[in-house]
């Protein structure tokens, strides 16, 4: 199951300081709004987006449909048939998608030991 590009959200409590600790460690901002309170920061092959008072808890976070450059991918699983796949092996989501929609779309689904996933689609 071809889940889509990999990335690191993270819940944060001050975006200014988390970004001047995250360039100290290398990574460089590549897109997202301060205003809007996120920023998504890249080093090397390595995303990591940074939320402050969006989420509770850090989440890993699967983009179907982009390439690690945010770029659409040709072919792609759509985020309601990963869905689909993953309800018939038994793993319901805390946050579905409407599975009679096409284009944009996210789903939540928490591993045994609560950590959040997100499945989102932007294309």
């Amino acid at each position: 199951m071809e889940l889509g590009t990999f990335s690191l959200s993270l819940a944060v409590k001050d975006l200014a300081a988390s970004r001047r600790f995250y360039e100290a460690l290398g990574f460089t901002v590549y897109g997202g709004d301060p205003a809007h309170n996120y920023l998504i920061m890249r080093n090397a092959g390595t995303t990591l987006g940074l939320f402050q008072g969006m989420f509770e808890k850090n989440m890993l976070t699967f983009n179907p449909g982009w390439d690690a450059e945010c770029n659409k991918l040709a072919q792609f699983t759509d985020v309601r048939e990963l869905q689909r796949r993953l309800k018939a092996q038994g793993i319901v989501p805390a946050t579905p998608a409407d599975e009679a929609g096409s284009g944009p779309a996210h789903f939540v689904v928490t591993d045994p030991d609560g950590n959040p996933i997100l499945f989102d689609q932007h294309v």
